[in-house]
């Protein structure tokens, strides 16, 4: 089975945004992000993010787990992305949230 990677970024509104405003623009700056690294060959996004509880998960695959883990930690470290994000290394026919649990950024 191929190894996927589920990285998971607690659903926090980003703080001081105007009235009316979406309030998780971090997403789309996300699904942005991890579409350059598909194009660039690094990671293939692997399906469609989607909220999950208190958490939206993205998820990657494609590449080895370090360059996974290296793809997830760079998603946590960009501006606006709230902290306390996490991966889960997974396989493609597990349920969502199963796996082994990678706090980010990885060091």
């Amino acid at each position: 089975m191929a190894s996927i990677l589920e990285i998971h970024v607690p659903l926090v509104p980003t703080p001081g945004l105007e009235p009316g405003a979406y309030r998780f623009p971090w997403i789309d700056q996300v699904e942005d992000f991890l579409a350059d690294l598909e194009d660039e060959g690094t990671v293939e996004a692997y399906d469609d993010g989607e909220e999950l509880g208190d958490v939206y998960v993205f998820f990657i695959a494609g590449a080895t787990e370090v360059s996974l883990l290296t793809a997830a930690s760079r998603v946590a470290t960009l501006d606006g992305v709230p902290t306390g994000a996490f991966a889960i290394v997974s396989e493609d026919r597990a349920p969502d949230g199963t796996g082994r649990r990678i706090d980010l950024p990885v060091v």
